[in-house]
């Protein structure tokens, strides 16, 4: 197979040109596919998995057939919806099947409660590969059991937020999903992901992609704002503000259930639950670092910080010695 160098350059041209486009228009209307595929990204430990459990849990009472997938090497995505029993994955679960000759079937992988479904993609082991990588393997062999003739309406995905790499970026870039999710908090650290996030979906979005993002969901919610900042200034909506409260984290620490009608928490996840079905994928304006910055204040951020350029003196230290000159000097006549 010869490479067609000039078709190359064409079809590179074709993606600059349009990237360049201002205005690549969004569809807003809700999707029109029956499953709706959504996204979910954040930072780890932010609370990505007791949203994700609670959230589907409370749409299966309502009604609805749910998929949840864990897409984060920790694979913790399922531990709180199944009491914090660990399930097995599928790259784990595969690779043991194929040692023993065998294939992997859906009962080995994906289990349920209370008409969640839900499985684990997994990862590789410590400093043996990328976890990137093993996202892209495991959706591969979710293909080959059958993926794309399940019959939900939702599958949701748990995505870490570093979409810097490709593997967790796959949704966005590929279209895998009609819509993102954040789920952030009122800190620094997560908002900087939750913006990454909003970048890639832009990014992708100029070379012809239709993945945009749906709201954020505030998770430890303390009051202070920056995370409603946040939204409103890239124009996104607020789906949730969950609160900081012990409750809360007693009930998760302990594996249990709060997305349920018949604890105090109903509601709150009801409407979660509706706002995610209802709301559109639109197309945010992420933000500089500046403006990232400008949703703390100065004492929290060092935002007011003025930046001082280091010389060769300074790198050299006790090294340091004055350079020979190759000026000519001339005795007075």
């Amino acid at each position: 197979m010869t490479l067609d160098v000039p078709n190359l350059k064409e079809f590179d041209n074709r993606l600059r040109d349009e990237a360049a486009e201002p205005t690549l228009e969004v569809p807003t209307e809700e999707p029109t596919k029956k499953t709706q595929i959504i996204a979910i990204y954040g930072k780890g430990g932010i609370g990505k998995s007791f949203t994700l459990a609670n959230l589907s849990h409370m749409m299966a009472e309502q009604g609805k057939r749910v998929l949840l997938i864990g897409c984060d090497p920790k694979s913790d995505t399922t531990s709180l919806l199944f009491g914090g029993k660990a399930c097995p994955t599928i790259i784990e679960t595969s690779t043991q099947k194929k040692l023993a000759g065998e294939e992997v079937q859906i009962g080995d992988v994906c289990f349920k409660r209370n008409g969640v479904f839900a499985m684990e993609l997994g990862g590789p082991e410590v400093g043996r590969g990328c976890g990137g990588r093993g996202i892209i393997h495991g959706f591969e062999l979710l293909e080959k059991l059958g993926f794309h003739d399940w019959d939900f309406d939702y599958v949701l995905l748990d995505f870490l937020g570093d979409v810097v790499c490709g593997g967790f970026g796959l949704p966005i870039a590929r279209d895998m999903a009609q819509k993102v999710i954040i789920v952030g908090s009122n800190d620094l650290q997560s908002l900087y992901v939750a913006n990454n996030v909003c970048s890639a979906v832009e990014y992708f979005r100029k070379l012809g992609g239709n993945v945009g993002v749906a709201g954020i969901v505030i998770n430890k919610d303390d009051g202070t704002g920056e995370a409603a900042a946040f939204a409103k200034e890239v124009d996104i909506p607020v789906l949730a503000a969950i609160p900081q409260d012990e409750d809360l984290r007693r009930k998760s620490a302990n594996y249990q259930i709060v997305g349920t009608k018949a604890g105090q928490w109903g509601d709150m996840f009801a409407e979660l639950a509706e706002n995610v079905a209802d709301a559109p994928p639109l197309r945010p304006g992420p933000l500089t670092q500046d403006g990232l910055l400008a949703l703390f204040s100065a004492e929290e951020t060092g935002a007011g910080f003025v930046l001082e350029p280091a010389t060769d003196e300074d790198m050299r230290g006790s090294n340091a010695k004055p350079k020979e000159s190759l000026e000519v000097i001339y005795d007075d006549a």
